[in-house]
């Protein structure tokens, strides 16, 4: 237990300091971009560009817990956990107006790995009363976006932007026949997302800072009632909160 409060904690910490890094990033920009010439003044009347994007997210489970929970005497417990993941991605953007434009972002999430910590009432021999089993997750998603941009002031503005997206899990594990110490997630995941950014206009690239808040809306979990770790959960959805630093022309 010492060691999952450990790492509970690290964690929080390191979210802490990511977001405080990235706030200071944003004013940092925001305070020196005012105090240049406005550079590519016409950027808004291009009809399209391009970009590419690096991101770290924080992924977890949201977990409902099966009827047959309560009535398992063997399960006392069971907690899913997050993790970090890169991802490295692909920017397109139609400009629509001023203020609108539609953007798609196809990307690899590499890592983000799924875990569940149990607590055992009757643990096997070749188990502890406390386990954790971890899912490894490398995802091709396919976000689709409408952004609502803000006026711009010199060579800085905001936007937010909301959309749907859909997941490809390359290391689903559903299909696995022999899998008795395994929760079984689905290949496929449908969702929507939402976020806010900033842009900062430089002389040949565009610099934007990001965050989202993803929700899956599929339930991924294969149950199967004959698996220890699988039976006690019923439904499972995806959580992810992106960071992410977007370059475009």
């Amino acid at each position: 237990m010492t060691d999952l409060k450990g790492r509970s904690g690290f964690i929080i910490f390191f979210r802490k300091s990511l977001i405080l890094s990235f706030a200071g990033c944003i004013f940092s920009l925001a305070a020196r971009s005012q105090e240049k010439e406005e550079h590519r003044p016409n950027h808004d009347n291009w009809p399209y560009y391009f970009g590419m994007s690096v991101s770290y997210n924080s992924s977890t489970l949201h977990s409902t817990k099966h009827p047959l929970f309560l009535q398992n005497d063997s399960v006392l417990a069971v907690e899913p956990g997050s993790s970090g993941g890169i991802a490295l991605g692909l920017v397109g953007t139609l400009q629509l107006s001023p203020r609108f434009s539609l953007r798609a972002n196809p990307q690899l999430i590499i890592g983000g790995a799924k875990y569940f910590t149990y607590s055992l009432k009757y643990p096997t021999f070749d188990e502890k009363s406390i386990e954790k089993k971890t899912l490894p997750s490398n995802i091709v998603s396919f976000p689709f976006q409408v952004k609502f941009n803000s006026d711009r002031i010199t060579n800085f503005r905001t936007y937010m932007m909301a959309g749907v997206k859909y997941d490809i899990d390359l290391a689903s594990n559903s299909q696995a026949r022999n899998a008795e110490d395994l929760v079984k997630l689905k290949k496929n995941d449908f969702g929507i997302e939402a976020g806010v950014g900033f842009n900062f206009f430089f002389r040949f690239v565009t610099f934007s800072p990001e965050i989202k808040i993803s929700n899956g809306l599929t339930n991924i979990h294969s149950r199967d009632a004959n698996l220890k770790f699988s039976n006690v959960l019923d439904k499972l959805h995806s959580r992810m909160v992106v960071f992410s630093i977007i370059l475009e022309d």
